[in-house]
């Protein structure tokens, strides 16, 4: 599972290899709770366990970091 690097805060950014042949998007994890971003446009897809406020969250540091995830999901992933 590769992390995208060099996004402080409590969360772990993060794609698995298997996911490659979806539309690109980002794991976040913190503790137990995961939730799954797609990046174009960023809209949750999926949540288990973050409140509405920390969802919110979340999104605002995918989006104020958007192009290294996007880089760093092209490279993982060959695009």
């Amino acid at each position: 599972m590769p992390t995208v690097a060099n996004i402080p805060g409590p969360y772990r950014f993060f794609f698995y290899s298997f996911d490659c042949h979806e539309p690109r998007h980002v794991h976040v994890r913190r503790d137990r709770a995961v939730c799954k971003f797609w990046l174009e446009p960023v809209v949750l897809a999926y949540n288990n366990g973050y409140s509405a406020k920390e969802l919110n969250r979340i999104r605002k540091i995918i989006l104020g970091n958007l192009e290294p995830i996007l880089e760093a999901w092209d490279e993982h992933c060959g695009q």
